[in-house]
Formats: C-alpha cells, sequence, structure tokens
C-alpha cells in the first residue's frame, strides 16, 4: 500500500541530504516537494497547508546532532505529524457489557460493507465473541445470499429475511441473538450508489430503533478526497463512531487515510488489506505512518509471523540454518506459511528498508505457483539432496511441472544463493540486505 507515495517522498526528502543544518532556506524547496506529493496523493487541500506548516515550524533552526543528517530529523518530524495526523493512537471498538453489543455497518454501494461486515465477525470471533450477521440489506441483488455465503465460510450464522424491512430485520435480530446465545450483533445495511434521502433516513431510523453501540462508515480508499466528502456526509447525519478503509492494497494513493482523520474527526479503527476473510487489521497510526515513510512495519510483520508460524516449527527451522541444512522441502513449507500472512507485496511492505529495493507491489504471488510446481515435481531425495539433479532428471521435473528446463535450472541456482545468504542472517546480516541480493537489485 502507498508505494508510489512512499517512493516520492523519498525522493523529496534527498534533497536535504548532505546539510549540516536545518534552515528555512534548505528546507523550504524540500518541503515544497513534499507539499505536491501530498496534493498528487490526493489529500485534503486544508489538512496538507496545515501539515506542511507544522513540520516546517518545528524543522527550522533543529541542529543536527551526532551523525544524524537533516534529512533523518526532517523524517523524524514528518512521521510525528502523521502519526498526529492519523490519530496518535489505536481506536478499539465499542463493545457493550450489555448483551448483545449491537454494531451497525453503513456505507456507499460498492464500498465493501457486506464483505467487512463478515472479515468484523472472524476477527471478533477471534477474539472469543459470539457474533451473529444481520443481512439488512433489501435492495441489492443478492445481498442476502452473499452474506448467508460469507457466514457459512466463517461459520458465523445470519439473520435474514426476505420479507421483512430492513428496519424489521434490524428490531428482530435482537431478540434471536438472546435466544440463540449471540453477544454481538453485526448490522449490514444497504448501501446506494450515491448519497441520496432515502438511504440517509432508513439508517437512521436503524440507529433510533436498536441503538447501536458501535456505527462504523465503510468508505473504498481507492476513491480518494471523494471518500472524504462522503464520511463527512454521512457523519452529519449518523454520528458514527469509527471509519473502515476498504482495499488499502489496491491502487490506494493515500489522501483519504491521511485526510479522514483531520476532516471529519473520527477515527479510523480498521482497514481492509485483500480479499481474503482475514485480510483485516486493526488501524495503528504510528504503524502507519511508519510504512509510509519506507520505514517498514516490523510490530506487524511479526504479530502475523506469530499467527501463522508454529513455534516448534520456527525453533526446528533455525537450528537447520544455522547447521547450514536447510532444504527445497524447508524452503517449500516456508513458502506455504508465507502465503497465510498475506499478499507477498504486503508482506514486503513490512520489513524496514524493503521500499529502497524497489516497487514491491510489482511482486506477483502467481510466481510463486510455478516455483511449487517445481519443488513437487521432485523426489524426495531430490528435495532434501539439490546437488544430485542432472539433465535428465531436471527435464523430467520440467515436464511433470509444466515448466522449463531453464526456469528449474533459474530455480536451483537461487535456491543455492538463498542457502547462503540464510547462513548469512544466522550470523547477523540485515533482513533488507538480504532480500536485495535474493531480489537482485
Amino acid at each position: 500500500m502507498f508505494e508510489t507515495l512512499t517512493e516520492k517522498l523519498d525522493v523529496a526528502l534527498k534533497k536535504l541530504r548532505g546539510q549540516h543544518r536545518i534552515s528555512e532556506e534548505n528546507t523550504a524547496e524540500a518541503l515544497s516537494e513534499v507539499r505536491r506529493v501530498l496534493l498528487d496523493a490526493d489529500v485534503n487541500f486544508n489538512v496538507v497547508k496545515s501539515f506542511i506548516d507544522k513540520v516546517q515550524k518545528k524543522a527550522v533552526g533543529q541542529e543536527v546532532v551526532s551523525n544524524v543528517a537533516p534529512g533523518q530529523l526532517i523524517i523524524k518530524i514528518i512521521y510525528d505529524e502523521l502519526v498526529e495526523l492519523m490519530g496518535t493512537a489505536k481506536a478499539e471498538i465499542n463493545l457493550s457489557s450489555e448483551i448483545p453489543s449491537v454494531i451497525m455497518v453503513a456505507g456507499l454501494q460498492g464500498s465493501g460493507k457486506t464483505t467487512f461486515s463478515g472479515k468484523l465477525a472472524l476477527y471478533l470471533k477471534s477474539k472469543g465473541k459470539l457474533p451473529l450477521l444481520v443481512a439488512a440489506d433489501t435492495y441489492r441483488p443478492a445481498a442476502i445470499d452473499q452474506l448467508i455465503a460469507l457466514g457459512q465460510q466463517i461459520d458465523v450464522p445470519v439473520f435474514s429475511s426476505r420479507t421483512n424491512t430492513a428496519l424489521e430485520i434490524a428490531k428482530k435480530a435482537i431478540p434471536f441473538a438472546k435466544e440463540n446465545a449471540r453477544d454481538v450483533i453485526i448490522i449490514d445495511t444497504a448501501g446506494r450508489l450515491a448519497i441520496d434521502e432515502t438511504m440517509m433516513k432508513e439508517v437512521a431510523d436503524i440507529k433510533a430503533a436498536v441503538k447501536p453501540h458501535e456505527i462504523l462508515f465503510v468508505v473504498d480508499s481507492m476513491i480518494g478526497q471523494d471518500a472524504v466528502n462522503t464520511a463527512k456526509a454521512f457523519h452529519d447525519r449518523l454520528d458514527y463512531d469509527g471509519v473502515v478503509l476498504t482495499k488499502l492494497d489496491g491502487d490506494t494513493r493515500g489522501g483519504a487515510a491521511l485526510s479522514i482523520r483531520s476532516v471529519v474527526g473520527i477515527p479510523i479503527k480498521f482497514v481492509g488489506v485483500g480479499e481474503k476473510m482475514d485480510a483485516l487489521e486493526q488501524f495503528y497510526p504510528e504503524r502507519m505512518a511508519s510504512r509510509i515513510l519506507g520505514m517498514g512495519d516490523i510490530v506487524s510483520l511479526v504479530e502475523k509471523a506469530q499467527q501463522t508460524f508454529d513455534q516448534k516449527q520456527a525453533e526446528k527451522l533455525q537450528d537447520k540454518i544455522i547447521k547450514s541444512q536447510f532444504t527445497l522441502q524447508d524452503f517449500y513449507e516456508q513458502l506455504q506459511q508465507i502465503k497465510k500472512m498475506g499478499p507477498l507485496s504486503q508482506v514486503m511492505s513490512m520489513i524496514p528498508g524493503a521500499s529502497k529495493l524497489g516497487n514491491t507491489s510489482d511482486i506477483d504471488d502467481k510466481e510463486l505457483k510455478y516455483v511449487e510446481a517445481i519443488i513437487l515435481s521432485m523426489t524426495k531425495q531430490e528435495r532434501e539432496n539439490p546437488g544430485i539433479i542432472n539433465g535428465s532428471r531436471r527435464k523430467r521435473i520440467a515436464n511433470g511441472s509444466g515448466t522449463t528446463i531453464q526456469e528449474v535450472n533459474k530455480l536451483l541456482t537461487q535456491f543455492t544463493e538463498m542457502q547462503k545468504m540464510m547462513r548469512n542472517f544466522s550470523k547477523g546480516k540485515s533482513l533488507a540486505k538480504m532480500v536485495g541480493q535474493r531480489l537482485g537489485r
């Protein structure tokens, strides 16, 4: 996410390298570039103006201390201001001590409300809750069927009706939840292609009837500044509690994430980062600021790894790496684990310094399928000892995997290089440098 914004900011801040003191003169040009980059990213004009003014005021006159370059000081100031802009701290979802807690989900059609409702149910389920999904979108064709399908996928019940109005469905869901020991209700309301009075009245009526403990507004982050305008219009009528940004894994310029908190005054609580049901993250302003500035997000990376990797397997793998016993079979097993963490481009964006290696959004997960096919076409002996793979074996592996001998040769060469890098890693070399060597950059 934000690959283009990250790259442009990096270029803009290079202008301060080599300076011995931060002054009004040598920051003016750099911050002018930063201003242009933020406007290009569709950040609200007034937000950009205020942001640049604050950065410049804090930066001018700062002395360069120790071996810290002016560019690094400016980045720290910009980082602090980005965190402030996006909310300073994580905002928790409001759950009541009453049972059930009621969460209402609103937004325009196509913003990803229904999918988010399913993701939120899975998220709460992982926290020990017993959610109930409520299909209150009675207008969009197949909306009810979509929510039912999502509920079946994550094993969460769905309350629905083909004959009742959205308001009636929402009201009836509460006693249903109590009767079935469900402690959280998630109401998926209808959206429209544009804001209209009928839509606003319906969600307002549902709010008045069920008195939700939390109202979340879902907005497509790919529509940029329009997302902020829509969020403001909804809040004026609905007074919601939190924002959800969807499709942050797409071609997002960053305007919505950087503007909404400042313009609307409501915190971003969740972000959607993929199509899978577990591709939902709580929003941490400091982590997002770190990603935007190309500093990675090692905390989120570790959290994802902890959720995905088995501790005993990880210790076993570490022992193999130290003893230089890492095999193609180990490599294949690790690929399966890494795939569970999400798209490779997202994983790479969390590695500090990885943005310096090139556009990580170019990494294609589909390429892994060919790698997997090649490894699976090998015998157990070949995976454990690739050195025995001669010409005839390479031909057999290529035919069995639907690839070419050249592709088999490429994988074997890369694996040999990876074994060397694994040995370096065990000796303490930086992860970013290893990845750079791996990608040939």
